[in-house]
């Protein structure tokens, strides 16, 4: 079976926090045979959340994969699936998973609906062009309502949501589903022996005017993409078969002009095995994704592509590093062409070297089962690639090929950290270049001043979950510090600057003379923006990347208070050289010391991260609500109802909102959620930006 890739799907499931992932995907291992006993989140023994934390507090920290079957059409088809968690802070992990996935399971709340995080998982989708279903989950919770969750689908998401069901019932009335493209009823019973089971009956007859009019809907978006259809449709509704109807459905949703929706209720086991029944059907197989582009590293970077074949050579991309306590690092590979076998030799398209496979698994969570070999359009883990990163690509040595790789977003906060005793000093080092091997937003990095060590990660769980990670799987005992904003720099007006580097020493001296313009970068360019308008040679060739190397680094360290400059624009003029005393070297600390001389004298300002909050709060606390957003020098951006309660959407600095979901609870009796993501970085205001400079620099406290 595993010849024919027609029959693999490589899924995700992806939603805001508690949507029921986790759930879902349980619910799919129990009825595809996988487990034989449904682990509950709620109780700490789901499968899939099989780290000490995530069972504790009932969240998904880091995605677990997981390789299952399903028959469908007496067919067997082979499904991998990749359980993402909905907490913002790990949005790595959902963007990993989705740059590798072929199609994606959206999850969507019954009662909640699109939220923050809905919005954020299906704009990385959009991003990786990976197509999608919806399935509306806890349709039995009081509140549910199906048709107001299309809709939004529509507005907030712009997407083009088609039902492929519409539900029987709601809340504890839930009952069943209509079935629009068979044109019947599929409703519930228990089975002492099978569980939760369904039966395909009659629609009811109350129902068949709505399953009528939701069924023209269907029959009309599939028609849009096919004329004869239409016609047919037009003299005879009843002449287009489902058989006709699934592969126009299919059509559509992989090149993504439709998303259909479904329903049910995972806890309650209603509606996995149709959810299933739909992954095969709708979502693409890799042969569907068909080949992959990528550049010849060997060769100038010359474009090359793989098909998704066996008989290509080698073409893997390294999406996740995890660390197992049994057999050590494991690399996560989602292989695109050719034949991964345990012991094969590799290449590692970045580094240009070598490596050994030494051993190959399936995952199932946290446990592997080995494997010889791994084949074009699977998804394994493999043991024995030392300098493997997130975002490499492995290959055939003789036909090399680099993938695109990941980008993730910058740390927005730290926290300082030491062993509590001398001793652990060196197990600390080893547990955070293990954490910051597994995950690329955690970073690590010693303050030059104080000598301290900060992490940095996305927000005040990140750092809590990982500081309990050392604790527990390194057995090291920490003192933390209270969490840093990890501010940034910039400049806002563009000097010119000469910059003449001597020194004279015993033997050869150093020189280089260099003229720049020093401003800020162009729009939407961060980092270095390096443009060299020598004549004539006046600086040799050679020289000028040491002129940028030079500024790179010294961007690191700003004018103001030391914080790492976002982005310059450096325009090198002209300037002169020493046939005997100038060297790269040279150059280099000469454009150190221009950054040095010049920036303080560009209006330097310091920026802050700002963040987007949302809060759900019952009406009578929403003034309460707003005055803290105000206190905390935030902009409420806009306010709508939802469900009987008010959502109140502000941008607000990361600084003002430590310890804001206790200040939230006590505000609201504990009925106000809150949620909120990283937005963008902005300028400080003059008096608070004083106080931060102040204090980075051994000053007042702030």
């Amino acid at each position: 079976m595993s010849g024919n890739l027609k029959y693999t799907r490589n899924i995700g499931i992806m939603a805001h926090i508690d949507a029921g992932k986790t759930t879902v995907t349980e619910r799919i291992l129990y009825y595809t045979g996988r487990t034989h006993r449904i682990g509950e989140v709620h109780d700490g023994a789901a499968q899939m959340d099989w780290m000490v934390q995530e069972q504790e507090r009932g969240i998904t920290i880091t995605s677990a994969a997981t390789t299952t079957y399903w028959k469908y059409n007496d067919e067997d088809y082979k499904i991998n699936i990749i359980d993402t968690p909905g907490h913002v802070d790990f949005t790595v992990e959902v963007e990993r998973s989705l740059r590798v996935l072929d199609g994606t399971v959206a999850l969507f709340c019954a009662v909640g609906g699109v939220e923050p995080q809905s919005e954020t998982v299906w704009r990385q989708a959009n991003k990786y062009g990976v197509p999608r279903i919806a399935f509306i989950n806890k349709m039995d919770r009081t509140g549910a309502d199906f048709f107001s969750v299309v809709s939004q689908i529509r507005e907030k998401l712009g997407a083009n949501p088609i039902p492929v069901q519409i539900p029987i019932g709601s809340e504890e009335n839930f009952k069943g589903v209509i079935d629009l493209m068979y044109n019947q009823a599929v409703v519930w019973r228990e089975d002492e022996n099978m569980g939760t089971v369904y039966d395909m009956v009659e629609i009811p007859e109350e129902l068949k005017a709505e399953a009528a009019e939701w069924r023209e809907k269907l029959i009309e978006a599939v028609a849009e993409t096919d004329d004869s259809l239409m016609e047919r449709y037009f003299e005879d509704p009843d002449s287009i078969t489902p058989e006709e109807m699934i592969e126009v459905i299919r059509k559509s949703t992989l090149d993504m002009s439709i998303v259909p929706v479904m329903c049910g209720s995972a806890f309650k086991n209603k509606g996995v095995q149709r959810l299933l029944d739909a992954t095969v059907a709708f979502l693409p197989s890799p042969l569907d994704v068909g080949e992959v582009n990528g550049v010849n590293p060997m060769h100038g970077d010359a474009p090359v592509s793989r098909e998704p074949d066996a008989n290509e050579p080698l073409a893997a991309l390294a999406f996740k590093i995890a660390t197992d306590p049994f057999v050590g690092r494991l690399v996560f590979l989602r292989v695109y062409s050719g034949v991964l076998e345990a012991g094969a030799s590799i290449l590692n398209a970045r580094t240009g070297k070598k490596g050994r496979i030494n051993r190959l698994y399936q995952m199932h969570a946290n446990k592997q089962n080995p494997k010889e070999r791994i084949e074009a359009g699977d998804i394994c883990a493999a043991v024995g690639l030392k300098e493997l990163k997130t975002g490499d690509t492995i290959c055939d040595a003789k036909n090399p090929i680099s993938l695109e790789s990941m980008e993730f977003p910058d740390p927005v906060i730290g926290i300082a950290i030491e062993p509590k005793s001398q001793q652990d000093i060196d197990k600390l080092g080893l547990a955070l270049s293990k954490l910051s091997e597994e995950d690329p937003t955690f970073q690590v990095k010693t303050d030059e001043n104080s000598g301290q060590t900060i992490i940095n990660g996305m927000g005040e769980l990140h750092l809590d979950i990982l500081v309990d990670r050392i604790k527990r799987e390194f057995n090291v005992e920490c003192n933390q510090g209270t969490p840093q904003v990890a501010y940034k720099e910039a400049i806002t007006r563009t000097i010119k600057h000469r910059e003449v580097f001597k020194k004279q020493t015993g033997g050869r001296g150093k020189f280089a003379d260099i003229i720049v313009e020093i401003g800020p970068a162009d729009d939407g360019i961060t980092g270095l923006q390096f443009i060299d308008q020598v004549k004539g040679g006046n600086v040799p060739r050679e020289f000028i990347p040491a002129v940028e190397k030079g500024f790179t680094q010294a961007m690191n360290n700003g004018p103001l208070a030391g914080y790492p400059v976002d982005n310059l624009k450096v325009v090198l003029l002209d300037g002169s050289y020493h046939p005997v005393d100038s060297d790269a070297l040279s150059f280099e600390l000469a454009a150190r010391s221009a950054f040095r001389a010049a920036t303080p004298k560009a209006v330097p300002v310091l920026l802050e991260p700002i963040m987007a909050a949302e809060v759900v709060t019952p009406e009578e606390y929403m003034g309460d609500v707003i005055s803290d957003f105000n206190k905390r020098r935030g902009q409420v951006e806009g306010m709508e109802s939802k469900m009987g309660a008010r959502v109140i959407k502000a941008k607000v600095p990361l600084a003002e909102k430590f310890g804001y979901v206790t200040v939230l609870r006590t505000l609201t009796s504990g009925r106000a959620t809150s949620t909120m993501e990283f937005l963008e970085y902005d300028e400080v205001p003059s008096e608070i930006s004083k106080r931060i400079v102040e204090k980075a620099k051994g000053g007042v406290e702030v």
